[in-house]
């Protein structure tokens, strides 16, 4: 199993951690340090795992809108976009939880035409307003017949927002755009005619879930 670059500081360090209690309870073998040696243990498999970086085919799709990260769907809706657009676009938002890859993918090939990073609250990801009050980064791609606006959305727990972008870049379909540590949100604000090819509730998987096609 490949782990992702931003992990590994938090790898190093729970790795320490675990060994510095671990030699602690070799010498003072009470229930507490036991206690204490199980719980080092379990963070440091969880951020191992929470920072897995699995192989996928990466295969593009041409017209479609790939899932950029895995995780749940939670909004599908018409809504007015007033940072970019500044009309009506439909919303499409997967929530990624602690136990997601979270990773972020292109899911359209493009150029960067506009980003920018707004610091903000840290609401809980799928609380409605958190696409316009929470931590957030905006990013427009141009297809070359349409834009789409992806934005990282950082929840209650993640507090750390990655890109890999800026304007005039040209990304592929499936190469990594960003990630966001420890649970989180992307919203897709996609042409409002759009018909999506996804479900509320439905699982997704970054680089191979369909969310639509452009026409």
């Amino acid at each position: 199993m490949r782990i992702h670059k931003e992990g590994t500081l938090f790898i190093i360090f729970s790795l320490i951690l675990l060994l510095a209690i671990a030699e602690i309870t070799i010498w003072y073998t009470t229930l507490y340090m036991l206690l204490l040696t199980a719980g080092a243990l379990f963070l440091f498999g969880f951020i191992v795992r929470f920072f897995r970086y699995p192989k996928r085919p990466l295969k593009k799709n041409p017209g479609a809108v790939l899932a950029p990260a895995d995780g749940k769907v939670v909004i599908i809706e018409e809504v007015e976009e007033s940072e970019y657009f500044k009309d009506k676009r439909l919303q499409v938002s997967i929530f990624m939880s602690p136990n997601n890859v979270h990773i972020n993918w292109m899911p359209v090939s493009g150029t960067i035409e506009y980003f920018k990073y707004h610091k903000g609250k840290y609401l809980v990801a799928w609380h409605p307003k958190s696409s316009v009050k929470n931590e957030r980064s905006s990013i427009v791609v141009n297809t070359g017949k349409t834009k789409i606006l992806l934005r990282q959305i950082a929840g209650y727990v993640a507090r750390r927002i990655v890109w890999y972008v800026k304007e005039g870049d040209k990304k592929e379909q499936n190469e990594q755009f960003g990630f966001i540590k420890f649970g989180s949100r992307i919203d897709l604000f996609l042409p409002a005619d759009t018909e999506v090819e996804v479900e509320l509730g439905q699982k997704v998987v970054g680089t191979e879930t369909v969310i639509a096609y452009l026409d």
